[in-house]
């Protein structure tokens, strides 16, 4: 197993399911934790603030600080700020979402936006879905905080934001800019803030399609464990094989 500098961590399916954690990943951590090994936890879901999302991880024993969470409302927001588009947006989402915005300057706007930026919504409604089609057709950007199409829990699979999204492109024949996990996007502002190279840092996570192919395609090496969406043998029929394959976290030994 190769040693590596610092360590990037997905949550849903990775160190929790729903209310459940898992206790090899969260053992896992307070291991990174004790050899000061940097680490980052990067995460689509864009419905939290990184204070609760660190709330709701100490709570389940895993230790952790807000400026240790990388959501992808925060890369979302990081993202627009680089766009020379009028900063004004028409958002589906939750808290989250609307705090990572609003705390970066942007602002909302319902009749004429520059943007239309999308996140998970658990209270998604037809009027909401038809007013982004609408601000869409008229020219605003079109951004997605990510594409997953479903989203692990204690009860089972459940759709997740890429099932939502997916209403306004088919509507609108537009596609949008994605954010987080596979995109790029997100793990080069991830490299950015621990300060480490690609080929120093380990992306590991469930999901091949989000996780695992964010870390292919940004060059970092990959660990795959199988506590969440993607099974190992969906995995191995895969065209591109992460770097490892564990059952789960207790299989990965630190270098000392």
């Amino acid at each position: 197993m190769k040693h590596y500098k610092a360590y990037l961590l997905d949550l849903d399916g990775t160190l929790y399911r729903g209310k459940e954690v898992i206790p090899e990943a969260a053992s896992f951590v307070h291991k990174l934790k004790e050899r000061e090994i940097p680490h980052l936890f990067v995460t689509n879901n864009s419905t939290a603030s990184p204070e609760e999302v660190a709330s709701r991880l100490q709570r389940m024993g895993v230790p952790s600080e807000s400026g240790q969470i990388l959501t992808s409302s925060i890369a979302a927001a990081a993202y627009l700020k680089t766009k020379p588009v009028d900063q004004t947006a028409y958002i589906i989402g939750e808290k989250g979402l609307h705090q990572a915005l609003r705390d970066n300057g942007i602002t909302e706007d319902h009749h004429s936006p520059g943007f239309v930026v999308i996140g998970l919504d658990r209270r998604i409604s037809y009027e909401k879905l038809a007013a982004a089609c609408v601000a869409v057709r008229k020219g605003a950007v079109f951004i997605s905080t990510n594409a997953d199409t479903a989203l692990p829990t204690e009860k089972g699979l459940v759709p997740g934001n890429g099932a939502m999204t997916a209403v306004i492109t088919t509507s609108t024949g537009v596609a949008p800019q994605f954010i987080g996990k596979p995109e790029k996007i997100m793990m080069e502002q991830a490299l950015t803030r621990l300060g480490t190279k690609a080929e120093e840092t380990a992306m590991i996570g469930d999901n091949y399609d989000t996780d695992i192919l964010a870390g292919i395609r940004a060059g970092i090496d990959t660990i795959h464990v199988n506590t969440g969406v993607t099974s190992t043998d969906v995995v191995l029929a895969k065209p591109v094989h992460p770097t490892y394959l564990l059952s789960s976290m207790n299989e990965w030994v630190l270098s000392s």
